[in-house]
This record gives C-alpha cells, sequence and structure tokens, in this order.
C-alpha cells in the first residue's frame, strides 16, 4: 500500500531497502543475519538460499537440473531467496529510476517471468513468486496501469521495502517500522 492509499494490513514488518543495496550485504547488516557464501543464517539456523544471476544456475547444476531442460534462455535474476520454511523462491527483481526509460516497459514482464521461474524451478518442487523492490520514482500517477498489471498476473510489488515476514523469513525486533507499509497488501 502506499501510504496514504487504500488496503493495507496491521503486519508492519519488514526493512526499508534502498535499491543501490546488493541484498547479500543488505542481510549481512541487518542483526542476527548472516550470510555465507549463499546461505542466509539468522541466529545462526539456516533460513535461506540466496542466488544472484548466474549463482543460481550453479545451484541447480548441483542438483543436477538441467535449465536448458525447462526454459530456452536463461534468466538472470538480481536476487532470488529460496526460504526454507515456506518451501518457495522468491525473485526479488529490484528497479530504480530517475528518468523515464526502458524499466517502464521491464515491469510489464513479470508474468512471463514468473512463468519461467516456475518450470525452472519444477524439478525441485519449490512455489515461486514474483517480486519488484522499486524506488519512489514508480509511485507516480502514471505507473497505476502498470501497477495493477503486476498484482492482476499474481506477481508483487514493494516500495524501498524488503518484506521479511511476507517472505517467510524471521524480523529482528529492532526492524518493526510502523511507518512502513507494504505496497502489495490488498
Amino acid at each position: 500500500m502506499i501510504r496514504g492509499g487504500t488496503g493495507g494490513s496491521n503486519t508492519l514488518t519488514g526493512l526499508r531497502y534502498e535499491a543501490k543495496v546488493d541484498l547479500k550485504d543488505f542481510l549481512n547488516t541487518q542483526k542476527d543475519y548472516s550470510v555465507e557464501d549463499t546461505k542466509v543464517y539468522f541466529k545462526g539456523e539456516l533460513v535461506a538460499r540466496l542466488f544472484k544471476k548466474h549463482e543460481l544456475y550453479k545451484f541447480l547444476g548441483r542438483n543436477n537440473i538441467d535449465w536448458t531442460k525447462h526454459i530456452s534462455k536463461k534468466l538472470l535474476p538480481d536476487n532470488c531467496i529460496y526460504v526454507i520454511i515456506n518451501n518457495t523462491a522468491f525473485i526479488l527483481e529490484v528497479k530504480h529510476q530517475e528518468v523515464a526509460g526502458s524499466v517502464d516497459e521491464k515491469l510489464q514482464t513479470c508474468d512471463f517471468k514468473k512463468k519461467q521461474y516456475i518450470k525452472l524451478f519444477s524439478e525441485l518442487n519449490y512455489r515461486v513468486e514474483y517480486c519488484y523492490i522499486l524506488d519512489s520514482w514508480f509511485k507516480k500517477e502514471c505507473y497505476k496501469d502498470t501497477l495493477d498489471y503486476i498484482i492482476s498476473v499474481g506477481c508483487k510489488y514493494y516500495f524501498d521495502y524488503i518484506p521479511l515476514q511476507e517472505l517467510g523469513l524471521p524480523v529482528p525486533d529492532e526492524s518493526i517500522d510502523e511507518e512502513i507499509v507494504p505496497s502489495y497488501q490488498r
């Protein structure tokens, strides 16, 4: 939900996130989190696996999965985080914009990409969610139709926000920020 908009939830848990920050570096700076290689730990317990771009395909290869049997061209995610507790791979595409450009049209490809990732993870039986982490540029009225489309095809978006609880990740105590409301809570 955009602050002042409609919808929302009483669960306001997550972390502010700047588009220029790497998710691995970001999690490493959060209380009780540590990331070693691709493994994400919370209070010493393995809670997730984190993959960027080609790391995802190395992981699939180690699990004897030939990606070419599922999709015809590699998709290189900004971030893919597999959350163990809910058996879900979250594709988190970070979009930062300062002037109008090609990102506008890229936002409209989420349905196709989500379906491709579903095929890619089918042998592992992972659920797949596709999410955008957007900066405030995309709060402009001219993006309303695009944002509505993202929701209509089963994808999600958040503004400058990592929805830890919605991803199924533990939330450090002091990260609860009642000023932040996820943009997708409809």
